[in-house]
């Protein structure tokens, strides 16, 4: 039987997805030395297929974690090592936008095909490449929507609402959670000038007296949303109300959409945050089931 390892902060996380795909977990010890290093700890004997569930919001110590526990899987017996990371960190830049910029997606993506035989992850931001493979050169490499499942707490909460991405690239998000339950959809259109800074244009359609839900991969800085909440309260929605996969929400992102007239705020557990309102946890079991390997 295949072991899923975890460190303490995705404790709840792991155990929902041990408990759908009917295999055992296990925590990770991790100590900080007074000079920042870290000490992991792995039990003292792994099973030949091994799985590593690793998070990688705010990324940049997890990226030595993985370093350190997939070396060390190895050694104590993971022939076959597979990681489930519900947010993928460093997708967004595919290209060098300026001379000189290192093209982090092929560095990150090549990282992670060095330590590992398979990868999950949950609604990446991929943009100019098709495929999670093209990122992460890897033979089981898979992406997994949970657009359908959020379709799902909309459809409970909000039924009949018009699904609103805030960009172009939101919407294979948005089409995919409205073909799952029927909505009308839409998509915005956005220039981004800065991290904070961008421009929102509504689609043209009839917004009056409607219940709209903006719907996308990741809520981060809170920006773009609070813009297209703000003109949709402008335009006369009924109510605004944003579901996302990824629930970053750095800083004062929350309170920053809620200001702008957002009401309800559903996210995945993809990343733990209190408005987690529907478990990915049996979509990245059935995944971990369907990989070659016997991971589940």
């Amino acid at each position: 039987m295949a072991l899923l390892l975890h460190f303490d902060d995705e404790a709840a996380l792991a155990g929902r997805i041990a408990a759908a795909a009917g295999m055992d977990c296990a925590p990770i010890e991790r100590h900080r030395f007074p000079d920042g290093e870290l000490r992991l700890r792995l039990p003292a004997a792994l099973p030949p297929a091994t799985v590593l569930l690793r998070g990688l919001q705010q990324p940049n110590e997890k990226l030595v974690e993985l370093l350190l526990a997939a070396r060390t899987a190895r050694e104590l017996g993971a022939a076959r090592l597979a990681l489930v990371a519900p947010y993928l960190a460093y997708m967004r830049q595919d290209i060098a936008f300026a001379p000189g910029e290192a093209v982090s997606q092929r560095i990150v993506g090549g990282f992670l095909a060095g330590l590992f035989d398979a990868l999950l992850t949950v609604d990446p931001h991929l943009h100019r490449v098709a495929t999670l493979a093209e990122a992460a050169p890897l033979a089981q490499a898979r992406s997994l929507s949970a657009a359908p499942l959020l379709a799902q707490v909309v459809a409970a909460h909000r039924p009949g609402a018009l699904l609103l991405g805030p960009d172009a690239e939101s919407a294979q998000w948005v089409g995919a959670a409205a073909a799952a339950q029927g909505f009308a959809h839409a998509v915005c259109s956005k220039q981004r000038t800065g991290d904070r800074a961008v421009e929102i244009r509504l689609p043209d359609i009839v917004l009056r007296g409607r219940a709209v839900v903006l719907l996308d991969d990741v809520a981060s800085s809170g920006h773009t949303l609070a813009h297209a909440a703000q003109q949709l309260h402008a335009a006369g929605a009924a109510s605004v109300d944003v579901a996302v996969t990824h629930a970053l929400f750095a800083g004062d992102a929350l309170a920053l959409i809620r200001d702008a007239g957002v009401g309800e705020v559903w996210s995945t557990d993809c990343i733990a945050h209190p408005s987690n309102a529907v478990s990915v946890a049996p979509l990245l079991a059935e995944a971990l089931r369907a990989l070659e390997g016997g991971y589940a």
